[in-house]
Formats: structure tokens, sequence, C-alpha cells
């Protein structure tokens, strides 16, 4: 395990670490110095490294893990919210409006009302209307994201500014729900958004600057000391985020280690190549380093936009003429991902339907047989309904899939309006984790925060129970039981931490120094207050974080 005659500057007893090396923990003390593990060993062998200056840091039984990755996050989005109109943490259409209507009277000057957080399970067909949010703001223009980021939802005084009426065509990435009469009901689903965001006043960079050291600071409670940003670019009252990580990377005040995934913009072609290759060559700053490419090929299945091999179904039950979308064409897709993939791109894609899966694996096919075998790590993200024929080609080409644990669960918006339009045969298709597991597929995890919650414990909870955690917002009310969700795809809680731990750093390309409890590796290390491999598994989600380090340095160490 490790030893050294080097002093401690802070060291571990009293509990067990979970090393990622092996399947379970280990009783053993940890020594760190120099902003490195010094040694794993027994407490008789560590505890010589310390002196009068070492930190001794009782696990009081706890267990001590690597440090926590999410392989799919958006905290600088995130991060913002959190500062504005933010409705994450209300449950209800009535709690939405009364949020909105108490942050409208709290800035009387802001032009624009901006936001998110709503879920679609709170309004009738997922989908709210302008008329609600013109009750509680009738003269200014809001614009609110739901969580998945897929939808917004406006006002009418938002759509009159934009000029947004029965006239406006859908485009053809979108759809804006309509009146009856084709007057815009309120809701803008994925491209229809922009008509109306593209008006809206973007967060400077000052407050961009304030969300992202706001989200690290709340990653860090939860013990996440590394990320994949999936969306590095300029969006819809957003400034570009990617300068926003190489002023934090380039003063210090980015702690975590950070790989931006650089947008693919689905509105160009292969002409933006070279922008993106120079965005990678100047995009390394500190411990942000822009290396992958994000690639969003389609929806998501609650606005029946996730690309579906077999068309989904209406409330009957009957087959519709929709199939839902590929913003990229499969031949430009096969282009893009042979030359970025000879480049030394990484590819992280949006994959959350059948259809697009396929898609997306087809691309990587063709990229290996052109290309060759390489390091560069790609990964499918969402994989929400993945067919059969499918599971055993990630393993075959070295595709990761980056899973969403916390989704695979029954929950209002699963049960109400994704599960009756693919019809029980799809349905049990969905986030087939175990079956990607036993054919070889390497596991990474993230949470897609703000879209869910970035708590590890929770998506390692849903990964091992199938069942949402107490606490969760979408967990069930009291007396309410739920089946747990396609149990035979459940993961053990050794592989559910081995992918939010080593296989998020390996797809990271920071499994050579991080991950893993072993010594000469960086001290990103996470203290939990009970070990989660002696409780009842459906109490894994109420673990939480006592203390999180980065290079042996606390960045965060909860109250009590």
């Amino acid at each position: 395990m490790g030893s050294t005659s080097q002093r401690a500057d802070t060291v571990f007893v009293g509990g067990k670490v979970f090393t990622g090396t092996s399947r379970a923990p280990v009783r053993a003390a940890v020594a760190v110095g120099g902003g490195r593990i010094l040694a794993v060993a027994d407490e008789s062998e560590v505890r010589p490294l310390a002196d009068r200056g070492t930190e001794v840091v009782d696990l009081a039984g706890g267990l001590l893990v690597p440090g926590f990755q999410d392989a799919h996050v958006h905290p600088v989005v995130a991060g913002v919210q959190m500062l504005g109109c933010d409705l994450s943490e209300a449950r209800s259409a009535d709690e939405y409006l009364a949020v909105v209507a108490a942050y409208a009277g709290e800035h009387p000057d802001a032009p624009w009302i901006r936001g998110g957080g709503w879920s679609m399970d709170a309004f009738p067909g997922g989908t709210p209307t302008r008329a609600m949010l013109d009750a509680v703001v009738p003269d200014r223009p809001v614009l609110l994201t739901n969580r998945d980021g897929h939808g917004a939802w406006a006002n009418t005084r938002a759509l009159e500014h934009a000029g947004v009426d029965r006239t406006t065509p859908d485009p053809a990435d979108g759809r804006i729900e309509r009146e009856a009469d084709g007057t815009p009901a309120g809701t803008l689903q994925e491209g229809a958004m922009e008509l109306v965001a593209r008006h809206v006043p973007n967060a400077t960079p000052d407050e961009a600057h304030a969300g992202l050291l706001a989200a690290q600071q709340h990653l860090f409670s939860l013990g996440v000391t590394a990320w994949q940003d999936a969306m590095i670019g300029a969006f819809p009252a957003q400034p570009d985020n990617f300068g926003v990580y190489l002023r934090a990377a380039r003063e210090g005040s980015l702690r975590a280690r950070v790989v931006g995934a650089l947008w693919w913009d689905r509105e160009r072609g292969l002409d933006q190549i070279p922008e993106l290759e120079e965005r990678r060559r100047t995009g390394r700053a500190g411990r942000f380093n822009a290396t992958s490419v994000k690639i969003m090929q389609d929806g998501i299945a609650e606005n029946f936009t996730a690309g579906m091999l077999e068309p989904y179904l209406d409330g009957c039950g009957c087959a519709t003429s929709n199939s839902g979308l590929s913003f990229i064409d499969p031949q430009v897709l096969t282009e893009a991902v042979r030359i970025l993939d000879r480049s030394g791109f990484q590819l992280h894609f949006h994959a959350l339907g059948d259809r697009a899966v396929r898609e997306v694996l087809d691309a990587l096919e063709a990229a290996r047989t052109a290309n060759g075998a390489n390091d560069n790590r790609h990964h499918l993200a969402h994989l929400q309904v993945v067919h059969p024929d499918d599971i055993g080609r990630f393993a075959r080409l070295g595709a990761a899939a980056n899973i969403q644990a916390l989704w695979a669960a029954h929950e209002p918006q699963m049960d109400e309006l994704t599960i009756p339009f693919l019809g029980p045969r799809r349905a049990a298709l969905q986030y087939p984790f175990g079956d990607l597991q036993r054919a070889g597929t390497r596991l990474v995890a993230g949470s897609d925060w703000s879209v869910s919650s970035p708590n590890p414990m929770w998506g390692i909870h849903v990964a091992v129970n199938r069942t949402v955690p107490a606490g969760e917002i979408d967990a069930p009310g009291p007396g309410e039981v739920r089946e747990p969700f396609f149990p035979e795809q459940a993961l053990t809680l050794s592989q559910a931490l081995t992918a939010y731990t080593a296989g998020s750093a390996w797809v990271n390309h920071l499994d050579e120094v991080t991950g893993t409890v072993e010594a000469g590796k960086y001290a990103d290390l996470v203290v939990l207050d009970r070990d989660p491999f002696e409780l009842p598994a459906e109490e894994i989600g109420d673990v939480r974080v006592r203390r999180t380090y980065i290079d042996g340095e606390a960045v965060h160490i909860a109250a009590g």
C-alpha cells in the first residue's frame, strides 16, 4: 500500500478506506504530505509520520474515499441560476409562481426576470402557460428554463418582446407549444427557446464568475473535486464560459480540476473545427483544460425530441409519426467525428434515445476504422434508451457510458411524461447500467447539474437501489411506495462508487494522478460520515460529506 519517511501534513485514522483498487474498503490509515498521498498502511505504520504540526483527522468510523468526479455537469449555468430566480427547490406550480413573484418584487429594476429550475411534471402535459406567469409578473418579460435545459417558460411580455406570435413557424430543431388558435401558449421546446432567449440580457462576466465560484463551493460540500463541464461556449443569457474558466484558473480561484467540453454548434458544419482546435490551444490554464468537444445528437424523451428507432406513442398507446430529432445529420456527424478524433479531441456526446445512441456508435466505429484505436476516451452521456444490439458495442469501441444515475427511478416525470409514450417494451430498456457493466463497458458518472442534484451519494443510491433517495426533490411522499425501476439493471455499491471516482478520473485523463487512494497520487480525498458498505442499501443516500480535500488542503468542512 505504500509507505514513506516524509513528514505528514495530515493523517486520517479511525476508519476504513475505499482505495478504488479493490471492491471493498480496507482497514487502513492514510498519510498526506506536500499535496500527495504518502502512505496507505496500517495505523501503526502511519502514526510515526506525524509530528506536532500534523493534523490528525479521526474518521470516527466513517469512510475515506477518493474525491468524486462529475463527468457531466454545468456549474457556471447552475451557479448563475443559484444567484438568480432559482426554482430548483420548489416542488409545485404554485410554489414556482411564489418564487417568481418574490424575486420580481425584490428586483424591481431588473428589465427581465430570468432563471430556471422548474420541473415538467408540475404542469399538465409538462407545459406551463404564459397566463400563469402573467398573473404574477404582468409588466416585465420573464423567461425561465426548465431543469433539464431543453425547454423554457415565457410570459406574454417576453413573447411580445421577441415578436413570437401565431404566425411564427416552429424552428427545425424545436417546437412552440400553442393554444387552439395557434397563439404561443408559453412553453418553448428545444431550439424554440432561442427565439426568446436571444433577447434576454446576458449575465455579466462578473455574475458568471461569481456563479462559478458559488457552484464550486457547493460541489466541494458534496465531495466533488473534479469535473467535466459539458457545455463550454456562449449561450443565450450566458456569457462565454470559456473566458469565465480561464479567468478563474489564472487567478487561482478555480481549485477543482476541470475538463472543458467545447460546444459543437449544430447550426454550422465542419468549418468550425479550426476554431475548436484554436480554443483547445488557448484553453489551458491552471486547472482548466478545454480538450473535449460536446456534440448534442438529440433532445429528451419527455418532449418527444430524443431520437428513437421507432415512433413515440400517443396518449392512447398508438404509434405517432414522430420519432424524435437528430440534431446533426448522421452523415455530417460521421465526418465530424472522424476529423475530430484524428485531431486528438475527446468526444462527449449527448445521446438519449436509442436511435441517437446508434448514430453516435456508428460514427465512432467509422472513426476507428479510418483512424485506428487511440486514447481519446470518447463517452456517451445520458443513455436513457439503448437497443440491446448496441450494448456490446461500447466496450468493442472503447467508448465509456457516462451515466446520470439519479434519473433511473420511478418519479412523476418518468411515470407520467415518459413511460406512457415509450410503451412497456421500450420502457424496459431504460438506463441499462447493469447490462452495460456486464458487457465490459467502462462506466463513468455525472449529474448534469443544474438539471438534477449534483450529490454523488444520491446518484450512487439510485444506481444501487433504483429508487429515489429520501430528501431528493422527487422522493416519494409520506406513505407512498414506489417499486424499484427495473432492478435487474442495478449496480453494486462498489461499481457505482468506482464510476464516480476512478471511472470519471479515467474519462478526464486524470486517472494517473487521481481517482484512487494510492501513494503518490494527489490527495484529493473525501471523508464520509458513515461507511455506506456497512449500511442497509436503502440508507446509502443518507450518507453525508464531512470533509473534502484537494491536494491535501481542506476545501470544505461540514458545520458541527
